[in-house]
């Protein structure tokens, strides 16, 4: 009799498993979503560091504020020669170019300009002969070619014409010769080679007659 009086509910201890079975099998799938959202998220993150320069990253602080690092120094440091070169490129080069001539004016007035010097001494007029030349000349009277333009400004050296152009030259002096004055004797006397007086006065001969006049060249 006492059986029969508290029967045991059956039907609901065996709901009880079931029931607890699906909420562990709801809980499972509900953190497997959880976690693939959390990797999506993460994996989105990442992809938007990337893409970002490298000049500068960004960083995620507590107020999920973005935090950029500033370029390294060593990019700055390029960017201050580029400005450099930029100035050096913008620079006028007309300025350079009115800058040069002052300085060149400058410097060829203080080189001052040689005058050719013209030697002491006796002028006497020479009177072109067939065969020479300007240079010839010069070199017979012992002048140098610049002395000998200097003298004759208005001749030009190869223009001279025999028996026409006449020419300023410079000697020493003329020396007339007297009793026992032989061109050695003579150019010892004033202290030049006997070829020099030789080729001054057009000699073939070492003789010179009494009473002739001799060209005695410079020194």
């Amino acid at each position: 009799m006492e059986e029969n009086r508290n029967p045991r509910p059956v039907e609901e201890t065996s709901k009880l498993p079931t029931i607890t079975l699906f909420v562990l099998i709801a809980m499972v799938i509900a953190l497997l979503y959880v976690g693939w959202q959390s990797v999506r998220n993460s994996s989105t993150k990442d992809e938007e560091l990337v893409s970002k320069s490298p000049n500068s990253v960004a960083m995620s602080g507590q107020n999920n504020e973005e935090v950029v690092i500033p370029p390294p120094l060593e990019e700055t440091g390029d960017n201050v020669a580029t400005d450099e070169k930029k100035k050096e490129v913008s620079e006028d080069p007309e300025e350079k170019k009115t800058v040069e001539p002052k300085e060149k004016k400058e410097s060829e007035k203080e080189k001052p300009v040689k005058k050719t010097e013209i030697p002491k001494g006796e002028t006497i007029t020479h009177t072109v002969q067939s065969g020479e030349t300007f240079f010839g000349i010069a070199n017979r009277y012992n002048i140098s070619k610049a002395t000998l333009q200097t003298l004759n400004p208005d001749v030009k050296p190869e223009g001279i014409k025999v028996g026409v152009t006449k020419l300023k030259v410079k000697i020493r002096t003329i020396h007339t010769v007297g009793a026992g004055d032989v061109l050695r004797v003579v150019a010892q006397k004033y202290g030049i080679s006997k070829q020099a007086l030789i080729d001054a006065n057009k000699k073939t001969k070492d003789m010179a007659e009494r009473g002739e006049k001799l060209i005695i060249p410079l020194q």
